[in-house]
């Protein structure tokens, strides 16, 4: 059984002091990912568009890997949402009910379909939890699993990091409020990785939503799949040395990326200075879809797509400094050069 502690311990401190090469060997993806990316261009963000062009992208994401997306042995699938800049910079519910859509006319029910989310309160506010005044969201039928709530870790899968633990004494209350205090040094170096995703679905797909960060550089796909996606990850959020390892290393567990079918991004809405808090004085939009199977590629893109807006609204580009991208890369999770991008247009507006 492949766990954090087997293969990765250790080996951030070599990245943070760029001694990769005298690290253990990295784990490498088991399957090479591709430089190309579906996209559909948008007339409008309708929920009738949304459906029309997932299905569309959906279909040529078929026909390369000569396999249709049906039903496999635990005849279910996942869905990592994102919500954690709350309203306003969420995955777009006509994406999400897109996805559904386009996944029951393969054969999933809908009980088949979750959802991963971290926070309640974002994911109730976001709309995709029941509202407290109907009692209903779009998604009634479908389970939509709050990582927050502890439920959906298990202690096999956990990332074993020495950075400090979140109980320092300059950590702020708010950021440890809603954990047991009662634990222990071991655990609180710990970071469980939520197993739905890759233990409990036949494949999963990533709708992440993009912003810059001031730790991470781009806030995006690789981000939404690892530090989105686990437990007691306060403590690299507050470390720019030790985040971007953090992040290249859990992105590069074999099990999920195995599971992980490709990344479906809209670009309805991106933020590129002062994430991840939506701010919607810099925010930009696109009438754009991306499909796309390599996350440091579509992560690379939009960070070149957040400099430039940066760049033409006075702002400094995101610092060089931030090598989260890199360190992906390095451990093969995929590519960041963006000249190598193979963009194929599809969808009834191309």
């Amino acid at each position: 059984m492949f766990t954090f502690r087997s293969v990765f311990k250790f080996m951030v401190f070599a990245l943070l002091a760029g001694r990769l090469a005298a690290a253990p060997a990295p784990a490498r993806v088991s399957e090479p990912v591709s430089p190309v990316i579906w996209e559909a261009k948008m007339p409008d963000f309708s929920d009738a568009t949304y459906a029309a062009d997932v299905e569309v992208l959906i279909k040529h994401f078929e026909a390369s890997i000569g396999q249709k997306l049906v039903p496999g042995e635990k005849h279910r699938v996942g869905l990592k949402i994102y919500t954690d800049s709350g309203p306003g910079l969420a995955t777009p519910l006509g994406l999400t009910k897109a996805v559904i859509a386009a996944l029951e006319r393969r054969g999933y029910a809908k009980g088949d379909i979750f959802l991963v989310g971290l926070n309640q309160q974002r994911l109730r506010f976001c709309g995709y939890l029941p509202s407290i005044v109907t009692g209903k969201s779009p998604f009634d039928g479908h389970k939509v699993y709050v990582l927050e709530s502890g439920r959906y870790f298990d202690p096999v899968w956990f990332y074993d990091s020495p950075l400090p633990s979140r109980f320092d004494p300059i950590l702020a209350q708010k950021s440890v409020e809603n954990y047991d205090p009662e634990t222990t040094v071991e655990e609180d170096r710990k970071s469980f990785l939520a197993t739905p995703l890759f233990v409990d679905a036949d494949f999963w797909i990533n709708l992440p939503v993009y912003t810059d960060h001031p730790v991470l550089g781009v806030n995006g796909a690789l981000v939404n799949a690892t530090l989105w996606n686990a437990s007691n990850t306060a403590r690299f959020f507050r470390s720019p040395a030790s985040a971007p390892a953090a992040v290249a290393e859990m992105s590069a567990i074999p099990e999920l990326r195995h599971t992980w079918m490709f990344t479906l991004v809209s670009l309805e809405r991106y933020q590129f200075i002062g994430g991840p808090w939506f701010n919607s004085l810099y925010t930009e939009s696109e009438p754009r879809l991306w499909l796309g199977t390599d996350p440091v590629l579509l992560d690379s893109l939009m960070l070149e797509k957040i400099n430039q807006w940066r760049k033409r609204t006075g702002f400094s580009p995101v610092s060089d400094d931030i090598r989260t991208l890199e360190f992906a890369s390095v451990l093969g999770v995929g590519s960041r050069k963006t000249a190598d991008a193979k963009f194929v247009p599809v969808g009834s507006n191309n």
